[in-house]
């Protein structure tokens, strides 16, 4: 497909129909997160969990946004499971989609997990849609226009300095003993300067709070274009920053990041990771 740009009339029908299509979804998540106990399975990783809802919800996603528009492909955290297919981002729209984000807290019944659409045109995020049903938080934004929780417009904190900051962090990535040590170092580093530090569960809800001024920095690697799509249209529409961990442009397909209310306040977060980098008279076991 050639990548000429998208006229603003096609974008605000992208936009519509896939918010359409995600809260039509919100009664089958609430089914699920509702129940006493949800059965689930486990994939290739002990904590990476899956249940019969997320292929629901994937499914049905993705059998209304390819009937509504058959040019669009898909990158989507079950199908990609599934057919064990490496994702590939090119010019064309391409919906990237996480079903359940937060699936721990779903089958836990903790209300921090939600349906995450993001829109990619000419490998571009514009549109994204973020959908917590359990608290009644529909996150929405498409490229230009701003960013909204509820209808409401939402605006991401001034804050500038860390020691004024509530740093999100994804803590629980200390499970995977690859990536253990780096991740303590990091959240010592940054919490230990940081006003202070959350941990949702959920990459796309850390987002969005960062985009309500609810957080002011949040940081995460190690994660896949699912979690994040959605997530960093909202927070860039609502006037936050993103970028590499190094310093470098963000990029959806290999999501390591530093996101922020103001660019100062990424640039104090990436000093310090690359302070906690340099750590080396310790090791976590």
């Amino acid at each position: 497909m050639s990548n000429s740009p998208i006229s603003e009339s096609k974008l605000k029908e992208y936009y519509e129909v896939a918010l359409d299509l995600v809260q039509k979804c919100g009664p089958l998540l609430m089914e699920g997160y509702t129940k006493p106990k949800t059965d689930y399975k486990v994939k290739a990783d002990f904590y990476d969990l899956v249940t019969v809802y997320d292929k629901q919800i994937e499914d049905t996603l993705i059998q209304g946004l390819q009937a509504a528009f058959p040019e669009s492909l898909i990158i989507g955290e079950e199908e990609s499971a599934a057919s064990q297919r490496q994702a590939e981002l090119t010019d064309a729209p391409t919906w990237i989609i996480d079903p359940i984000d937060g699936t721990t807290n779903f089958i836990h019944r903790i209300p921090h997990c939600c349906i995450s659409v993001g829109l990619a045109i000419n490998k571009e995020l514009v549109v994204g849609i973020i959908y917590n049903p359990p608290a009644n938080e529909l996150f929405s934004a498409w490229k230009g226009h701003g960013a909204y929780l509820n209808g409401q417009r939402i605006h991401t904190s001034k804050i500038t300095k860390i020691n004024q900051a509530v740093v999100a962090y994804e803590i629980s990535l200390i499970h995977a003993a690859a990536v253990r040590d780096k991740n303590l170092k990091r959240i010592y580093k940054l919490g230990s300067n940081a006003t202070a530090t959350r941990s949702f569960g959920s990459a796309a809800l850390a987002l969005c709070y960062v985009a309500t001024a609810q957080c002011d920095v949040y940081h995460v690697e190690d994660l896949k274009p699912w979690d994040i799509a959605a997530g960093a249209v909202i927070l860039t529409e609502a006037g936050g920053c993103i970028y590499h961990t190094k310093g470098g442009k963000f990029n959806v397909m290999k999501p390591d990041l530093v996101c922020a209310a103001t660019e100062e306040l990424a640039k104090n977060a990436m000093s310090l990771i690359e302070e906690a980098d340099q750590i080396t008279e310790y090791t976590f076991k």
